[in-house]
């Protein structure tokens, strides 16, 4: 599909969408495709929530968050989610917070439609405090010293659709990622239905040249979407770099209201869709993010004779 096809498929208001993607291969151009369509009222569901959760609070589409991290990545802070939560600006946004590894156990409950996951990792943590989700339960067995345990468990979370990116995909969705590969293979696993944006699609045979490269099994996806440099301002690894120039100035355009409108309108609102976004960044632009080779070697996978 194309991206606008699988927004429009797949994307409706009121949904719970997850959006994940960790340090490299989130997925922007996916964001800013609901934006353009005008969602509202969505839950929206990313571990490091970042510059594009910051854009489609901007733009009025998210009503809740649930989230392990939220910043700029390193590079400052993101205006339009503190707006929200610390002056309630122009509304209130629901918050839920989860560990990062609280997190990945969600996904992995409603990956494997389970009713929770046990984890130790909140013991002496105050965000049960303000987590009423994070709760304790009886082990059936017993504890390291033998005794009777309780433990913390966290709910299963099963998104109405889950979008990530990625290096490459078939035609079928069988989809290729190397280099970080975050959750995104728990998080298609745990939604109703999936979308997987991909840098190129491939011939059958380069798949199945390298299987163990196959994250995600065509089985699991609804659409597959062709959207070359569809991460930035992220980077997607052996394709392009990370545009830490945009991180660093992502600060400044969310603290002044005006001048995100503005960023939004240009940007956003203002492109078709995100090759017209990448032609209007320029060639230019996208030679200095420009990688070069670092191969991996070829691996022997051996065939009957």
């Amino acid at each position: 599909m194309t991206m606008r096809e699988a927004v429009a498929a797949y994307v409706h208001d009121g949904d719970t969408v997850s959006l994940e993607g960790f340090t490299h291969l989130i997925p922007t151009a996916a964001g800013h495709e609901i934006i353009r369509q005008g969602r509202r009222g969505l839950t929206v569901i990313r571990m490091t929530a970042d510059i594009v959760v910051d854009q489609m609070l901007a733009a009025g589409c998210v009503s809740k968050l649930v989230s392990s991290f939220v910043g700029n990545s390193s590079a400052g802070s993101l205006g339009e989610l503190r707006r929200r939560v610390e002056s309630a600006q122009p509304e209130p946004l629901e918050f839920e917070e989860y560990s990062h590894y609280g997190m990945i156990c969600r996904y992995l409950a409603g990956a494997q439609r389970l009713p929770f996951y046990p984890l130790r990792s909140y013991g002496g943590s105050d965000l049960p405090e303000v987590n009423p989700s994070l709760r304790k339960v009886t082990s059936p067995y017993p504890g390291p010293d033998g005794e009777t345990e309780q433990i913390y468990v966290v709910p299963p979370v099963n998104p109405d659709v889950t979008i990530v990116h990625a290096q490459r995909a078939d035609r079928s969705g069988n989809t290729q990622i190397w280099g970080l590969t975050g959750v995104q293979a728990e998080a298609v696993y745990a939604a109703r239905k999936a979308v997987v944006v991909v840098e190129e699609i491939v011939e059958d045979e380069v798949v199945r040249s390298d299987p163990n490269r196959t994250v995600i099994p065509a089985h699991a996806v609804n659409a597959v979407v062709a959207c070359p440099r569809g991460a930035h301002p992220s980077f997607a690894q052996g394709y392009y770099d990370r545009d830490n120039a945009f991180y660093r100035s992502w600060s400044g355009i969310s603290r002044d209201k005006e001048r995100l409108t503005a960023w939004l309108a240009e940007w956003v609102y203002g492109t078709r869709d995100h090759a017209e976004y990448v032609g209007k960044l320029g060639e230019e632009f996208w030679e200095g993010l420009a990688v070069g080779e670092a191969m991996s070697l070829p691996v022997n996978y051996g065939r009957r004779l």
